[in-house]
C-alpha cells in the first residue's frame, strides 16, 4: 500500500462509525465472538509452529491436527496441575480460601481508614472507618444466597461456547488460506490485486495486534513478578501472569488486577500492612512503564492508530458496550481502519473504476456475440454496430 494516499474525513468518518457499530453487534452475540477472539488468538500463536511441520513435508490437514492436540493437551495438563495445586491440603477447602483472602482485603482496608483517620482528624469526625464497615457488611452479608446462583448459571452459560475455542482453532489453521482463496474470487478483476493486498494488509493487521498483546503480556508478568518477588509476596508469577492477562480489558482490569494483588499481599502480611503499600507501588510503576514503554513497543507499532483516536475510541467503546466494548474496540478499530482506508482508496482511484467499466463492456458485448450473429442473419442492425 501506499504510504502516501491517507484516507480523508469522510472515511475516518466511516470507520469510526461502522467500529462502534461492531461493538454493539458483538456485544449482542457475545456468546459467539468470544469464542471467535480466542480461536483467532491461538491460531495466530500456532500459525508458525504448524508452518515449520508444513515446510518439513506434513500435509496442512495434519499440520493443523498436530499443532492443535499438542497444544490443548498440554494446556489441559497445566491446568489441572494448577487446580490441584492450588488446593494444597484436602481440608482446605475452596471457601475456606476465598472467605481467607477476603477477609485479608478487609482487614486491609480498615487499617488503612484507622491511618487516615488518625493522620486527618477531619476524617476522623467523619467516623470514615464506621461508614467503610457499614458498606462492607451490607455488600458481604448473605452475599453466597443473593449471588452464588447467578455465578453458577453464568458460568454453566459459557461452558458450551467456549469448547467452540479448539474447533474453531482447527479449522482456522486448516481452512485460513483457502476462506482467502474465496474471498478473493468474488472480487472484480479490476480491484483483484488491491483486494488480495487488502486480505493480506487485515490478516497482518490482526496478527501484529495479537501479537503485540502477547509480547506485551509477557512483559508485563515477568516485571510485575519480579517487583512482587522483591518486596515477598506470595505466588509472584501467578500474580503477575493473571494481572497481565486482566489487562486486556483497559481501565477496568488494571484496577481489578491491583486488587487481586493487594488482597494477596494484605493476606500474606496482615500484621505489616506496608507490604500491600509497597505491591501498590510496584503495580503502578508497572503500569507507567506499560503506558510509556511497553505499549508503544508492542501494541502501538501493531495498530498505527493516533493516540488521540485510541483514548477517544476506547472511551466510545466503553459508552456503547462496557467492559465488552473496552476490550474489543481496538482491534475491531484497527481491522475496520485497514478494511476502510483501502476500500476508500478503491473508490476513489479513476484508473481502477475505468478498468472496471471497461472490462464490464467486453463481458457486455461478449455475452451479446451470439445475439449480434443472428441478427445479422436475418439482416437486422446490430446494436454492438457502434462500439
Amino acid at each position: 500500500m501506499n504510504g502516501g494516499e491517507r484516507a480523508g474525513p469522510v472515511v475516518w468518518t466511516g470507520i469510526i462509525a461502522v467500529t462502534c457499530l461492531l461493538v454493539l453487534v458483538v456485544q449482542q452475540v457475545l456468546w459467539l465472538a468470544l469464542p471467535f477472539i480466542f480461536g483467532a488468538v491461538l491460531h495466530y500463536i500456532l500459525l508458525g509452529p504448524m508452518q515449520r511441520l508444513v515446510r518439513a513435508g506434513f500435509s496442512r490437514n495434519t499440520a493443523a491436527l498436530i499443532v492443535c492436540l499438542v497444544f490443548f493437551a498440554f494446556f489441559t495438563l497445566a491446568m489441572t496441575a494448577a487446580f490441584s495445586w492450588s488446593r494444597g491440603p484436602e481440608e482446605d477447602s475452596w471457601e475456606k480460601t476465598i472467605g481467607l483472602y477476603l477477609d485479608g482485603g478487609v482487614a486491609f482496608v480498615r487499617n488503612t481508614m484507622a491511618l487516615l483517620e488518625a493522620k486527618f482528624p477531619l476524617l476522623a469526625e467523619m467516623h470514615l472507618t464506621s461508614l467503610v464497615n457499614t458498606a462492607f457488611r451490607s455488600f458481604t452479608d448473605n452475599f453466597a444466597e443473593k449471588h452464588l446462583g447467578e455465578i453458577v448459571v453464568g458460568v454453566a452459560t459459557w461452558i458450551p461456547s467456549l469448547l467452540l475455542v479448539p474447533f474453531l482453532t482447527f479449522f482456522f489453521l486448516r481452512d485460513g488460506l483457502r476462506f482467502k482463496k474465496f474471498l478473493a474470487r468474488a472480487v472484480p478483476n479490476a480491484y483483484f490485486e488491491r483486494a488480495l493486498n487488502l486480505l493480506h494488509e487485515v490478516d497482518q493487521t490482526a496478527r501484529r495486534y495479537f501479537e503485540g498483546l502477547i509480547k506485551l503480556t509477557f512483559l508485563d508478568t515477568a516485571v510485575l513478578a519480579l517487583g512482587l518477588w522483591a518486596i515477598g509476596v506470595s505466588s509472584p508469577l501467578l500474580l503477575g501472569l493473571i494481572s497481565a492477562v486482566l489487562a486486556w480489558v483497559p481501565f477496568v482490569g488494571s484496577v481489578a488486577g491491583c486488587v487481586l494483588v493487594v488482597i494477596v499481599a494484605s493476606t500474606d502480611a496482615p500484621d505489616n500492612p506496608f507490604i500491600a503499600y509497597g505491591a501498590i507501588g510496584v503495580f503502578v510503576l508497572v503500569r507507567l512503564l506499560d503506558d510509556f514503554v511497553f505499549m508503544p513497543l508492542t501494541l502501538g507499532r501493531s495498530l498505527r492508530v493516533h493516540p488521540l483516536v485510541t483514548v477517544l475510541m476506547i472511551f466510545a467503546g466503553g459508552a456503547l458496550a462496557g467492559v465488552v466494548g473496552l476490550m474489543l474496540v481496538l482491534p475491531l478499530l484497527g481491522v475496520v481502519m485497514v478494511i476502510g482506508e483501502t476500500t476508500g482508496r478503491l473508490v476513489t482511484n479513476p484508473r481502477l473504476r475505468a478498468r472496471h467499466r471497461y472490462a464490464r463492456a467486453l463481458r457486455t458485448r461478449q455475452a451479446s456475440v451470439d445475439l449480434d450473429i443472428a441478427r445479422e442473419r436475418r439482416g437486422a442492425p446490430t446494436p454492438n454496430a457502434g462500439l
